[in-house]
Parts: C-alpha cells; sequence; structure tokens
C-alpha cells in the first residue's frame, strides 16, 4: 500500500493508516484513547498538531491562525486552559519574507490575546515542490492546564444531548472556494475557542468536547460513538448552516457535515441543562448560532443516524474518500 491524499482526509483512510501502522508501534495508554490531546500528570494537558494547507492564505484567515487556534481548540476540548505553545516551521525556498511576517503577526496576535507563551522552535527550509507557488508547513504543541476534568465518553448516557456551537461547514468550503476561484462570500471560521468554552465548563456539567476538524462532523460524531454502548441521533433542521455553504454544497455536491471547521465545538451534556448551555453560548460572539442537533441513544450502539424533515432515518457514515485535500 502507498499512502495517498485520503489518507490525510480524516475520514476512513485516516483511521485505517492510524490503526493499521502508527498505533502498532506506539501503544501507550494515552494515544490509544485517540483523543485530541493527553493528561501527562500533574494536572497538564499536551497536544500536538500539524497544519499544511493551502493556499497559506484564504477568506478569514491564513496558516498562522490554524496553527495556534487548531492546536488550542485540541486542548480546550480536553477541558484545559491553554497556557504554553511550542512551533516547528518548514519553509520552502522562495516563500515571501512579507507574507511570513504577516503569518508570525498572526500567530503572535492570538498568543498575546490568549494570554500564551511560545516556549520554543525550530525553523527548517527545504527545497520547493512547485518553485511557482512555494509554501510553509507549521507544527505546533500545545501544554494546557485542566481546568475541568471532563467524564469523557465513558461518562455519556443515554438521554444526553449533542450540541456544535455555531455553523458547520464554513472553513472548508472557504478554502475550496478560494482555491477554485469561484465568488464566495463564506470566510473561514479559524478560532482559538477558549473564550466561549470556560464560562460553559463554569457553569454546567459538561461530559465531552470534541472540535469537529478533518471529516466534519460526519467524521467526529463516529469517532465518539466507536466502540460505545450508545449511539447519537441528529436532527437534519437543527443543524446551523449558513445558506453560503448550501449553496455551495449542492453546486459541488459535497455533503457540509464531511467538511472540516476550525471554529466550532462539539459539546455533550445532560439534557436538563442544554437550554442553560445554548444561552451561555449565545451569549459570546462565537456562540450565536449554537444548536442543540441531536442526542443519545440506546437504539443503535456505536452508530450514528440522521433524520431528516420528514422523519426519515439514515445512517451517518464516516467520510469515505478525500474532497477537500490539505484545507487544515
Amino acid at each position: 500500500m502507498r499512502i495517498t491524499l485520503e489518507h490525510g482526509s480524516g475520514g476512513r483512510k485516516t483511521d485505517e493508516l492510524i490503526k493499521r501502522h502508527f498505533l502498532r508501534y506506539f501503544n501507550g495508554k494515552e494515544i490509544r484513547k485517540m483523543d485530541d490531546g493527553a493528561n501527562f500528570g500533574g494536572g497538564f494537558v499536551i497536544s500536538t498538531d500539524t497544519f499544511v494547507v493551502n493556499p497559506v492564505f484564504f477568506p478569514g484567515g491564513n496558516i498562522g491562525d490554524l496553527a495556534v487556534a487548531g492546536t488550542v481548540n485540541d486542548l480546550v476540548s480536553m477541558g484545559a486552559e491553554p497556557l504554553f505553545l511550542t512551533a516547528g516551521f518548514v519553509l520552502e525556498e522562495g516563500f515571501d519574507t512579507q507574507d511570513l511576517e504577516e503569518v508570525l503577526r498572526t500567530m503572535s496576535d492570538h498568543l498575546e490575546r490568549l494570554n500564551m507563551e511560545l516556549l520554543t522552535a525550530d525553523t527548517k527550509v527545504v527545497e520547493a515542490r512547485d518553485p511557482g507557488n512555494p509554501g510553509i508547513f507549521i507544527n505546533t504543541t500545545g501544554i494546557g492546564r485542566v481546568y475541568r476534568e471532563l467524564p469523557g465518553r465513558e461518562g455519556i448516557r443515554a438521554g444526553d444531548v449533542v450540541i456544535v456551537t455555531g455553523a458547520v461547514g464554513e472553513h472548508g468550503f472557504a478554502v475550496l472556494a478560494h482555491r477554485l476561484n469561484l465568488s464566495s462570500s463564506i470566510k473561514s471560521d479559524t478560532k482559538p475557542l477558549w473564550g466561549l468554552i470556560k464560562p460553559l465548563l463554569d457553569q454546567v456539567d459538561v461530559k465531552f468536547m470534541r472540535d469537529p476538524t478533518r471529516g466534519g462532523l460526519a467524521q467526529t460524531l463516529n469517532e465518539i460513538v466507536e466502540n460505545m454502548s450508545f449511539g447519537i441521533k441528529i436532527f437534519e433542521n437543527s443543524i446551523p448552516l449558513k445558506d453560503e455553504v448550501r449553496g455551495l454544497s449542492e453546486l459541488l455536491g459535497i455533503d457540509p457535515l464531511e467538511v472540516a471547521n476550525e471554529g466550532k465545538m462539539i459539546v455533550i451534556l445532560p439534557e436538563s441543562q442544554a437550554e442553560k448551555a445554548i444561552n451561555i453560548l449565545k451569549k459570546h460572539p462565537h456562540g450565536k448560532e449554537a444548536s442543540v442537533i441531536g442526542i443519545i441513544t440506546e437504539a443503535h450502539p456505536g452508530v450514528v443516524t440522521i433524520e431528516n424533515p420528514y422523519g426519515a432515518e439514515r445512517i451517518l457514515y464516516k467520510p469515505t474518500s478525500e474532497k477537500l485535500p490539505r484545507i487544515c
């Protein structure tokens, strides 16, 4: 077998790559949980991510936004307050230093607003694969302090609700439209979510969180139910989706539930606290479109289903192919 772009899509091929190869050699307790981060003792969480988006600049942000927001949101999904960051930069020969300055300025601004510190960094320069379009790749590792212990998947019970903090599909479609030179008003949702989620952790009994990045809602929801005694049922009418995203989705034949988000969080909590949670989220600028999109059910363990407006229910599978390469 040879590696294809599909192995980086976040869908079934990514699962296959990780489980058949990486976990064969790296089998520690924390990594086998396949969470967005890992507890490493003393009340601290660590998470690492690599960003290879093409183009480097896109409507609503750039790779620097992704590098900070992506890692910060992984820490936040673990119930941790982000504190520190490390960064590794791989620059292709010919990359414009003014573009580099903009990326670095973007990262610095985010860290300042989050009161985070860049502890250490590394830089490498390599030959450009496409001399006419040199790029930059960034790896970031984040360290956070556990702010709220979350029960995790094992604490999820039938009757709990599934919340998404805003409209889905914006990042992937913003990048795609830009790449295809399509006229579009869609902007990436890339943003760190600590300010949105902290009040929720302070006031509501959150059980589980995950940011639906590669593979979108479809991938992430399936990861939540995998090998568990519960399933998830979501309601199509309840999923927040902007008209521009819906239109581009229909035009290109791409399901927005399979498209990456970089500024949204899936939150699972008791149904009795759903209204309170939504009210808290809607008070923040990044949570205005927060919505309860589904419920935890015992009816179909390990399976995600979606009910359409007419009451018909179908299985929502993990994405099976690469539709939007290199979007994060």
